[in-house]
């Protein structure tokens, strides 16, 4: 049996942070869906299908890793995908009691359960609203978000 597992997100923008919990969750896992949700509550820099391109870009060739966007609630979007386990990321305690929360409530409406990889320590800083707020004042957020995506943004805004 196939393990798979969704690694949600808006990855408004992909980080290098993303990237590296990707590559590692393959050591875990047979099959990565990175599932790029869209919440009409939040204002994003990138649309939806911007976000999907720029990361499916990114994991161009690797068979073991799939793109798609969804909207429905999470669990749902598990289900859907046949899914074994969510991926997903901390960076920091906060992050671990939020993250907590939320997995208990995923498991207890699917049975579904979330497997967590701690950010390697080079990564800690790095967040999606910070890389975000140095694009949006044309900063250099090139050590921040992986080169390939980096150089379609650049090309994007030209």
């Amino acid at each position: 049996m196939e393990r798979i597992a969704v690694f949600p997100g808006s990855f408004d923008p992909f980080t290098v942070g993303h990237e590296n919990i990707v590559k590692r969750g393959l050591n875990l896992f047979d099959h990565i869906i990175i599932g790029v949700g869209y919440n009409s509550a939040k204002h994003y820099l990138f649309d939806i299908e911007q976000r999907r391109t720029f990361i499916k870009t990114l994991f161009d060739g690797d068979s073991r890793v799939s793109v798609e966007k969804f909207s429905n609630l999470t669990v749902d979007f598990v289900k859907e995908k046949k899914a074994h386990a969510i991926l997903r990321g901390l960076r920091t305690a906060a992050d671990f009691e939020y993250e907590r929360a939320i997995a208990q409530v995923n498991r207890q409406m699917s049975g579904v359960d979330s497997v967590f990889l701690l950010t390697t320590p080079e990564h800690t800083p790095v967040n999606s609203s910070i890389v975000r707020d140095i694009l949006k004042h044309n900063g250099d957020a090139s050590m921040f978000i992986p080169e390939k995506i980096y150089n379609l943004i650049l090309k994007n805004n030209n």
